[in-house]
């Protein structure tokens, strides 16, 4: 067998079905093989989207996600959704062309050092020198991806090792000597935490991506219902939490509720599960969480104490460690006493303190009345995917996810450009679930070449734009904090989405007033065809900030940021709310 087949059959041998790719010149031979294999090959417009689409089919199915690019510049445009994938955990393997193994080293034509460059951005990565490499290589590589901490794994590809010929042996059992991540949390971690929380007054639980990743939703609201403890969620842990369900606080940080970032300021016990205290969920360390006990559950050791204090660390997968914690404070919670008080005070916060933006009657479109019209179009099992910046955050407070995998956004690196393509592998992995991508105009102007690969390969995803024509997070910044100086961040008024998507051969049409949105999303869905939406919204719409127990006070231009109460935080121009709770 040559190694071009080999890479093939270990793919299907891990049950690979679809990967995403582009090809190059030292792929040729892998490509040729494709060429009379029964996989899927989904080619993308640009490696980059190659990459988030794996990440997309990774998250929405729980799989490892396959994605392929040549070498040099094929290899370099893989590298922004490889660290997409890396921030947030996503399995995927990347298998990126190499020049041949004797021009190795020697700055050949299209030759980057991909293991070097791709060194801090993966779990692990591979160059095979040797055909025979190849099937333990790959079988090593979804282990590795799929398993403890997940995330990205390289395999670096030389042009001759495709080629050449080798007795093929399956690949041997996985032996990873330095490679044993733990899955069962210390017994006496977990007694001790279970002793603080039964002793606890006030107790909330933070829930990240870890949640999802190690399919623990229905631990999370089984442990929260036994202890009568609200939920908070990060970014990353929308969905693994109803936020539906009346202990909901929402999402968590700078851009999150007000309620969550209140009554995490007040507890006196913080059960954080599966998440790394990233600082947009934090905010000022000395300030979070300042009156509770910080309890931390983590598969991965590095993030236990790594930005935050913590009082007991529990190494351990979420799940594991969640059905753990449920036996011992079911053994022991029949003396406790109730948390009525507790549980009403949050309802009862939660109810004033969230004030009403659906602006319904007003023209141009409040993005929180699209959002709303949005929710009301689809059904539970609808996967949404996300850009990055103001539509990210609008959709993260205002858009309530009630399932685990079913709210895809890129958190640590925050890259423009990944909501198109990760739904394109979401809607891939799950072809039954509806998959609705929402972007800002910057984002998808990024990657919005691939319309060509959703109308070629007929993929049923509708797209919404939110279209004010300016990079907005940025220039909210510059508005609120840089005196209103508009610098580069004006996108002008090309293109005409609707006609872009047209000219790919892609259904669209235009969204300005209120109660369109909802009747063209239902449409786009039933009509079971690609389909874009421009939703023009309201250039001068501001996302709430609240950054929690930072005691913020800043005069800026007109604007003046305000603390009320400790994590709420009010815009104020001219003695008017703007925005914000």
């Amino acid at each position: 067998m040559k190694g071009g087949e080999a890479i093939i059959k270990s793919l299907t041998d891990q049950g690979v079905e679809v990967v995403f790719g582009y090809p190059g010149g030292v792929l040729l031979p892998l490509y040729d093989v494709l060429y009379d294999s029964d996989l899927k090959h989904i080619l993308v417009r640009h490696e980059q989207c190659a990459a988030h689409a794996a990440d997309g089919f990774a998250r929405a199915s729980g799989k490892v996600g396959v994605c392929i690019g040549t070498s040099g510049p094929g290899a370099t445009n893989l590298i922004t959704g490889i660290a997409t994938a890396y921030m947030d955990s996503s399995p995927i393997l990347a298998i990126a062309g190499q020049v041949a193994t004797h021009l190795i080293g020697n700055d050949a034509f299209q030759e980057v050092d991909t293991i070097g460059i791709t060194m801090p951005i993966t779990k692990h990565n591979f160059q095979a020198m040797k055909a025979e490499e190849i099937p333990g290589m790959i079988k090593a590589g979804f282990y590795i991806a799929g398993t403890g901490r997940t995330g990205p794994v390289v395999l670096d590809l030389p042009k001759d090792v495709q080629e050449e010929e080798f007795d093929y042996d399956q690949a041997p059992d996985i032996d990873l000597p330095g490679y044993k991540p733990t899955k069962k949390g210390h017994p006496l971690q977990v007694k001790k935490a279970a002793n603080l929380i039964l002793n606890s007054k006030m107790p909330v639980i933070l829930a990240g991506g870890g949640i999802i990743l190690s399919n623990a939703s229905d631990e999370l609201l089984k442990f929260s219902k036994l202890v009568e403890a609200p939920v908070t969620t990060t970014l990353m842990g929308k969905g693994s939490f109803s936020e539906d369900d009346k202990f909901s606080l929402g999402m968590l940080g700078m851009h999150g509720r007000t309620v969550s970032n209140y009554i995490v300021d007040e507890c006196d016990c913080l059960i954080a599960i599966g998440c790394r205290f990233s600082d947009r969920t934090t905010g000022l360390i000395s300030e979070f969480a300042r009156n509770a006990k910080i309890i931390h559950i983590d598969i991965d050791p590095a993030e236990i104490g790594k930005n935050v204090d913590i009082d007991v660390p529990i190494v351990g997968d979420a799940k594991n460690v969640l059905n753990n914690l449920i036996k011992i404070v079911s053994n022991k919670n029949n003396g406790n006493k109730s948390r009525n008080a507790w549980l009403n005070h949050v309802v009862k916060f939660k109810n004033n303190c969230e004030p009403n933006l659906l602006y319904s009657d007003s023209i141009p479109l409040k993005p929180q009345q699209v959002i709303k019209e949005l929710y009301n179009a689809i059904s539970d099992d609808t996967i949404i995917t996300t850009d990055v910046g103001q539509n990210q955050m609008w959709m993260a407070r205002y858009f309530s996810t009630r399932n685990p995998r079913k709210f895809i956004s890129s958190g640590g690196l925050g890259t423009m450009g990944f909501g198109f393509p990760a739904a394109i592998g979401a809607k891939i992995a799950m072809p039954d679930n509806d998959v609705v991508a929402v972007c800002g105009d910057g984002g998808f102007l990024m990657v919005c070449q691939d319309l060509a690969t959703i109308k070629e390969y007929d993929i049923p995803l509708v797209i919404c734009v939110f279209d004010n024509r300016r990079l907005g997070m940025v220039s909210q910044w510059q508005r609120l904090f840089y005196n209103k100086r508009i610098s580069y961040t004006q996108l002008g008024q090309s293109p005409d989405f609707v006609k872009l998507s047209e000219s790919f051969g892609v259904n669209a049409e235009r969204v300005e007033k209120p109660g369109e949105m909802e009747l063209a999303v239902r449409n786009a869905i039933k009509s079971g065809q690609p389909y874009l939406i421009d939703v023009i919204i309201d250039a001068d719409e501001v996302l709430p900030i609240v950054p929690p127990g930072c005691g913020l006070t800043e005069i800026v231009g007109e604007y003046k940021v305000e603390q009320k109460t400790p994590g709420e935080i009010l815009y104020k121009k001219n003695k008017k709310e703007i925005g914000g709770a």
